[in-house]
Protein backbone atom coordinates (compact mmCIF):
# COMPACT_ATOMS: atom_id res chain seq x y z
CA UNK A 1 0.00 0.00 0.00
CA UNK A 2 1.56 3.64 -1.10
CA UNK A 3 -0.14 6.34 0.00
CA UNK A 4 0.87 10.02 -1.31
CA UNK A 5 0.10 13.42 0.15
CA UNK A 6 0.58 16.58 -1.93
CA UNK A 7 0.17 20.05 -1.02
CA UNK A 8 2.11 19.61 2.59
CA UNK A 9 4.64 21.93 1.27
CA UNK A 10 1.98 24.86 0.81
CA UNK A 11 0.63 23.92 4.43
CA UNK A 12 3.73 24.33 6.19
CA UNK A 13 4.76 27.19 4.48
CA UNK A 14 0.79 28.68 4.98
CA UNK A 15 1.57 28.14 8.58
CA UNK A 16 4.87 29.80 8.92
CA UNK A 17 3.38 33.28 8.07
CA UNK A 18 0.55 32.22 10.58
CA UNK A 19 2.81 34.15 13.42
CA UNK A 20 3.45 37.60 11.52
CA UNK A 21 -0.19 37.63 10.29
CA UNK A 22 -1.55 37.47 13.85
CA UNK A 23 0.46 39.38 15.13
CA UNK A 24 -0.60 42.38 12.46
CA UNK A 25 -4.34 41.31 12.64
CA UNK A 26 -4.24 41.26 16.61
CA UNK A 27 -3.04 44.91 16.33
CA UNK A 28 -5.31 45.93 14.31
CA UNK A 29 -8.39 44.45 16.39
CA UNK A 30 -6.92 45.70 19.69
CA UNK A 31 -6.26 49.17 18.07
CA UNK A 32 -10.25 49.42 17.30
CA UNK A 33 -11.05 48.28 20.52
CA UNK A 34 -9.35 50.70 21.94
CA UNK A 35 -10.39 53.24 19.39
CA UNK A 36 -14.19 53.05 20.23
CA UNK A 37 -13.18 52.37 24.14
CA UNK A 38 -11.94 55.85 24.33
CA UNK A 39 -14.90 57.12 21.59
CA UNK A 40 -17.58 55.66 24.10
CA UNK A 41 -15.72 57.51 27.51
CA UNK A 42 -15.46 60.32 25.58
CA UNK A 43 -18.85 60.74 24.92
CA UNK A 44 -20.12 59.45 28.29
CA UNK A 45 -18.60 62.15 29.82
CA UNK A 46 -18.91 65.28 27.20
CA UNK A 47 -20.96 68.18 28.18
CA UNK A 48 -20.00 68.27 32.20
CA UNK A 49 -19.89 72.21 33.00
CA UNK A 50 -16.78 71.21 35.13
CA UNK A 51 -14.66 69.35 33.15
CA UNK A 52 -14.42 70.58 29.33
CA UNK A 53 -11.25 69.61 28.69
CA UNK A 54 -11.20 66.38 29.70
CA UNK A 55 -12.85 64.25 27.72
CA UNK A 56 -10.28 65.44 25.10
CA UNK A 57 -7.38 64.12 27.28
CA UNK A 58 -8.66 60.53 27.06
CA UNK A 59 -6.21 58.74 24.82
CA UNK A 60 -5.32 55.22 23.93
CA UNK A 61 -1.50 53.84 23.47
CA UNK A 62 -1.31 50.23 20.99
CA UNK A 63 1.92 47.88 21.64
CA UNK A 64 3.53 44.58 20.98
CA UNK A 65 4.65 43.01 23.88
CA UNK A 66 6.90 39.71 23.81
CA UNK A 67 3.33 38.02 24.39
CA UNK A 68 0.88 39.63 22.76
CA UNK A 69 -0.36 43.28 22.07
CA UNK A 70 -1.77 45.38 24.37
CA UNK A 71 -3.62 48.87 24.88
CA UNK A 72 -3.87 51.20 27.77
CA UNK A 73 -6.75 53.64 27.73
CA UNK A 74 -7.16 56.72 30.00
CA UNK A 75 -6.60 60.03 30.49
CA UNK A 76 -3.09 61.61 29.24
CA UNK A 77 -1.94 63.64 32.76
CA UNK A 78 0.25 65.73 30.32
CA UNK A 79 -3.11 67.21 28.88
CA UNK A 80 -5.78 69.50 30.26
CA UNK A 81 -7.46 67.91 33.17
CA UNK A 82 -6.08 64.94 32.27
CA UNK A 83 -4.42 64.57 35.89
CA UNK A 84 -8.73 64.58 36.85
CA UNK A 85 -9.01 61.00 35.39
CA UNK A 86 -9.16 58.91 39.29
CA UNK A 87 -11.19 61.42 40.75
CA UNK A 88 -14.23 62.18 38.21
CA UNK A 89 -13.52 57.49 37.78
CA UNK A 90 -13.76 56.91 41.25
CA UNK A 91 -15.16 60.29 43.27
CA UNK A 92 -13.89 60.68 46.51
CA UNK A 93 -15.40 61.32 49.65
CA UNK A 94 -16.53 64.89 48.35
CA UNK A 95 -17.32 63.90 44.96
CA UNK A 96 -19.00 61.35 43.35
CA UNK A 97 -18.07 58.66 40.73
CA UNK A 98 -18.85 59.72 36.95
CA UNK A 99 -18.00 56.44 36.04
CA UNK A 100 -17.14 56.55 31.84
CA UNK A 101 -13.74 54.50 31.46
CA UNK A 102 -15.30 51.26 33.26
CA UNK A 103 -18.52 51.46 31.47
CA UNK A 104 -16.93 51.89 27.79
CA UNK A 105 -14.59 48.69 28.35
CA UNK A 106 -17.47 46.82 29.44
CA UNK A 107 -19.69 47.58 26.43
CA UNK A 108 -16.74 46.85 24.41
CA UNK A 109 -15.71 43.66 25.64
CA UNK A 110 -17.61 41.27 23.39
CA UNK A 111 -16.35 43.00 20.33
CA UNK A 112 -12.93 42.48 21.51
CA UNK A 113 -13.38 39.21 21.61
CA UNK A 114 -15.16 38.82 18.76
CA UNK A 115 -11.90 40.67 16.87
CA UNK A 116 -9.39 38.65 18.44
CA UNK A 117 -11.19 35.80 17.79
CA UNK A 118 -11.01 36.86 13.85
CA UNK A 119 -7.68 37.78 13.75
CA UNK A 120 -6.63 33.96 14.97
CA UNK A 121 -9.03 32.33 11.89
CA UNK A 122 -7.74 35.01 9.50
CA UNK A 123 -3.97 34.13 10.39
CA UNK A 124 -4.65 30.21 10.10
CA UNK A 125 -6.36 30.80 6.48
Amino acid sequence: MTLIITGLDALIADLGAAPARLAANTRKAITVTARTIRDDARQRISGHPHLPAYPYSITYDVRATGTGVEAEIGPDKDRSQGPLGNIVEYGTSKNAPLPHLGPALDAAAPDAERGVSIAVQDALR
